[in-house]
């Protein structure tokens, strides 16, 4: 059975960054890119994210904290794929 890449796209709240954009392969993200925020730190972040589990991801970003904000790139980026599960009943 073949898989179908989905994009999703995320609106981040409490960030730098304003929008996220995924490649999902099943329960993989294969690619993420992120609009605005620190360069370095996104595109970090996005590299590191690339072909890994969405629960995984979750796992590991969920509740980073940045400055006084209550949330970060990496937290929103954790709470899109929270949503894209959601949306799409992915059960990882």
């Amino acid at each position: 059975m073949e898989k179908t890449i989905m994009k999703y796209t995320y609106y981040p709240k409490g960030t730098c960054s304003n929008e996220m954009i995924f490649e999902i392969e099943g329960d993989r993200v294969l690619s993420v890119e992120i609009v605005g925020g620190c360069p370095g730190n996104t595109l970090g972040v996005s590299r590191l994210c690339a072909g890994k589990k969405i629960e995984e991801i979750i796992e590991l970003l969920q509740g980073i904290p940045c400055r006084n904000r209550g949330t970060s790139c990496p937290d929103q980026l954790a709470k899109a794929l929270v949503s894209y599960q959601k949306e799409h009943a992915t059960n990882s």
